[in-house]
């Protein structure tokens, strides 16, 4: 599991973020956990944020170190 703070990116979407949260959400009449991530894109030298709520498998921790 992911802690508050933590850098993670979606492997279906390539979003980078910092986990903000957590959720559930009903997928197939099953409650599934969620991660809510702060998400800061850089398009067209503009910068915009967003929250996005997503499954839990769906993201993989992120880190600059090699």
């Amino acid at each position: 599991m992911f802690s508050i703070g933590d850098y993670v990116i979606n492997q279906q979407t390539g979003h980078l973020g910092k986990v903000v949260g957590y959720g559930n959400s009903p997928i197939n009449q099953v409650d599934s956990a969620t991660l809510k991530v702060l998400v800061a894109e850089t398009a067209n030298s503009r910068k915009r944020v967003f929250v996005v709520e997503d499954q839990v498998s769906a993201w993989v921790r992120w880190s600059v170190a090699s």
